[in-house]
């Protein structure tokens, strides 16, 4: 057996990272800039008022009330902005560029709104309500870092500094195939001894809850000729195959024996459950492959694929939040395993550590339980007995 930790880093160095690529801000929502992006402009790119009022000298409304000409209306989007010259105020909205020779803007609510001339009842100090150049943002500064998630605020900013499209990692396409002769798809009536499949549903939810790109192949039957031949021809379009089933010890393991010669390597995890893994290339196609059990799936992707899927997109932080609870109830594990238990985690107000109780048993077949967990508890390899009110480790689910 090899232990977690370095499973994790061969299932990691295997992803890789995933190729870069410009695309559109529009599909670029939830994907992981590649490249720093400095500003090409600065924001805002010119001297605009706050406000709708009056662009005026400061020094010409020290004292109030004063009556002003107004010599010019300023909409925004104006380009020839005409200067303003001393005794006199242009009407202005918000948004629109500041004539040169103003250094402040009245509030339409502190005056009486005049077009030709305009009574100004409250003084204004020099920059009040003006937006000044690069406030915001320098020409030239850092806009975004590399490794930055892109949601509505980042592509907004982008989209501000003139950019149409970004340099991001590409969403790895994932070609999930889920394997057993007993396994049926719903909504086909089942006969005694056939099981409905569902860990290429889970797979699939969870890759796309990623920004993965999934295609599914369910409920291949456990011959070896039949499995390559559906799923050789989809290795083309592939970045990364996920199995489940067929990896075992068993007789009828497909996996592992349509794989075992063609550059995939199986394996056993210190750990519970999941132990039997494998992984490796297939026609140069990065290969991942799992038990076949439910919560043996879920498991396995949250301790390998998840981080390792994450990091070979760009993510800066692939790993669950990881936190120390109090236990409600004594776990046993065996031996020189790691072992993760269904939990569910509360915390108080006012309280430094919170608490985790299981949900379900160990075995690996549990799925209802995972249902009613939001983290999973970690017992070490070395720990055979965890007591009540011990301190344990907890990945937030």
């Amino acid at each position: 057996m090899i232990s977690v930790d370095a499973y994790r880093g061969i299932v990691t160095d295997l992803l890789g990272h995933a190729r870069i690529t410009a695309v559109p801000l529009a599909r670029a929502a939830g994907l992981v800039l590649a490249a720093d992006l400095s500003a090409e402009v600065a924001l805002p790119p010119f001297d605009n008022s706050a406000m709708d009022g009056y662009a005026v000298r400061a020094a010409d409304v020290a004292e109030t009330p004063v009556t002003l000409p107004v010599a010019d209306d300023i909409p925004a989007g104006r380009v020839d902005v005409a200067p303003l010259a001393p005794g006199t105020a242009h009407r202005i909205m918000t948004g629109a560029p500041l004539p040169p020779g103003a250094d402040a803007v009245v509030m339409v609510e502190h005056t009486d709104g005049g077009t030709t001339d305009v009574r100004i009842d409250r003084a204004a100090a020099v920059g009040n309500h003006v937006r000044r150049t690069g406030e915001d943002v320098t020409k030239g500064s850092l806009a975004l870092h590399a490794g930055t998630v892109l949601g509505h605020a980042q592509l907004g900013l982008a989209a501000a500094i003139g950019l149409a499209e970004l340099p991001v990692r590409e969403p790895l396409s994932v070609l999930v195939v889920s394997t057993g002769t007993e396994l049926v798809t719903a909504p086909e009536p089942l006969r005694h001894g056939q099981i409905y499949e569902s860990n290429s549903v889970m797979l699939a939810a969870a890759l796309s809850g990623l920004g993965c790109r999934v295609e599914v192949v369910r409920s291949v039957v456990d011959d070896v000729g039949e499995f390559r031949r559906i799923v050789e021809p989809k290795l083309a379009g592939a970045d990364l195959l996920i199995t489940s089933g067929g990896v075992s010890a068993g007789a009828y393991e497909v996996v592992k024996d349509a794989l075992s010669t063609q550059g995939v390597e199986f394996r056993k995890i210190a750990m519970q459950p999941g132990g039997p893994q494998g992984c490796g290339r297939w026609n140069g196609v990065p290969v991942v492959t799992l038990p076949g059990n439910p919560v043996s799936v879920l498991v396995s992707f949250e301790a390998f694929l998840r981080p390792a899927l994450l990091s070979a997109m760009g993510h800066p932080d692939p790993e669950r939040r990881r936190v120390r609870a109090r236990l409600t109830e004594e776990l046993s594990s065996p031996p020189g395993r790691r072992q993760f238990r269904r939990g569910y985690y509360t915390q108080a107000e006012g309280e430094v550590t919170g608490q985790v109780g299981p949900r379900g048993g160990p075995g690996s077949h549990l799925l209802a339980a995972f249902t009613q967990a939001n983290c999973l508890i970690v017992l070490p390899e070395e720990v055979t007995s965890a007591p009540r009110g011990g301190e344990v480790d907890v990945l937030l689910l």
